[in-house]
């Protein structure tokens, strides 16, 4: 979602700040429009437009040096922007102090005081804020009953687990009421079982709360859980910006269909109703995910789960690939095959319950409907292939 931009006058917005001006906007809103941050010669975000919703569950989710967390640190303000505006809750932030500002931040690293006990990790700002006593009190029961720490409310942060000190954390953030709550990949410190749990609890936190989250991640099955709506990010701009089944089913690019889940990647040439591969291969697809002329360079993809593996020839190349079964994965309920084929391998997910009985060395061929394939121009083909100079002709 963008918006329309308008040029930057330095001397009407620096007096915006001064006076502290908000326009109509709701508690919790956040507005970038154009917003752009330099260090030296590198362009770290390129005139960034998002608007998050207030109430919102949003989720910046790229790879490393995609921008997503110079992002989170101009809205908590940490860093300024070379270019453009940033509001929250309607207020233009820029110029303001992070302390000032009406959000909080929840980083990696818990960084709470070895010496205090948890309750007096969640009172500090609070206190640093002169807030009574007594409303200090009432306010640091309520935020560690929300994170269900209370019992642990004497304890100093070496007797706790690293997911009770993100608990912790997480409560210091929140005691203070903000509007928008900024979480810089909290839970990456956390292990597999712990990281599952918090998602869970996050997710059942900001719905009972109502808090704006700006959750920022390179972990996709973090943001696909918890988002109402992610925004994939990309060497500083937003790539796509849309719910998690939209990003999933509907990718705007073609690096958004292989950053997202996983994909198998063919190059070819566009033709009218698809696209057709080096290795002869023709992709027919029900709509096209990019507009590519006829007999331009193209991308075709089919995730691993859309293929219908079948032990007879079904007499065509309009979506079926031949190949032999070259290894066999049992994942529970998934089973995981590689069929190799003439010119690549294709990794094939198929449920238990449906899974052919194959083995190793078994010829098969891969099938798949329009609907299953995506395509694509070929522009992103160096970031979605790994060896794209060994896919046929290139």
């Amino acid at each position: 979602m963008t918006e329309t931009t308008t040029a930057f006058d330095g001397d009407a917005f620096e007096g915006t700040v001064r006076r502290g001006i908000t326009v109509d906007s709701e508690r919790g809103s956040v507005e970038l429009q154009a917003v752009t941050k330099r260090f030296g010669t590198m362009v770290a975000v390129d005139r960034l437009d998002l608007n998050v919703r207030p109430g919102e569950f949003l989720s910046l989710l790229g790879p490393s040096g995609c921008g997503k967390t110079t992002t989170l640190r101009m809205l908590a303000g940490f860093e300024q922007p070379d270019e453009g505006f940033i509001r929250i809750s309607g207020q233009y932030v820029q110029g303001i102090p992070p302390y000032k500002r009406d959000v909080n931040t929840v980083f990696q690293a818990y960084a709470l005081f070895p010496h205090m006990t948890v309750a007096e990790n969640v009172a500090y700002g609070l206190r640093q804020k002169g807030i009574a006593k007594a409303e200090t009190a009432t306010r640091v029961s309520e935020a560690l009953d929300m994170v269900k720490m209370s019992k642990l409310a004497d304890r100093k942060p070496r007797q706790m687990s690293g997911g009770q000190q993100q608990r912790v954390a997480l409560a210091r953030a929140l005691v203070n009421r903000p509007s928008v709550l900024l979480l810089d990949e909290p839970l990456g410190a956390l292990d597999r079982k712990l990281r599952e749990e918090m998602k869970i609890e996050l997710k059942l936190l900001q719905s009972q709360l109502g808090i704006t989250f700006i959750f920022v991640t390179h972990d996709q099955e973090e943001a696909m859980s918890m988002s109402d709506r992610i925004a994939i990010m990309l060497e500083g701009h937003v790539e796509q910006l849309a719910d998690p089944e939209t990003v999933y089913e509907r990718p705007a690019s073609a690096f958004v269909a292989g950053f997202i889940g996983r994909n198998n990647f063919w190059r070819g040439v566009a033709t009218a109703d698809g696209v057709r591969a080096h290795d002869g291969t023709l992709f027919v697809a029900a709509k096209p995910d990019e507009q590519v002329a006829a007999g331009e360079a193209a991308l075709a993809a089919v995730r691993p789960e859309n293929f219908q593996l079948v032990s007879v020839d079904p007499g065509t190349s309009r979506n079926s690939i031949a190949g032999t079964v070259a290894s066999v994965a049992h994942f529970g309920d998934t089973i995981q095959y590689v069929v190799r084929t003439s010119s690549r391998d294709v990794l094939v997910l198929t449920p238990r319950a449906n899974a052919p009985r194959l083995s190793v060395a078994d010829p098969v061929w891969c099938t798949f409907t329009p609907a299953d394939v995506y395509s694509f121009s070929a522009r992103q083909a160096d970031l979605v292939l790994a060896e794209p100079s060994a896919e046929g002709n290139t």
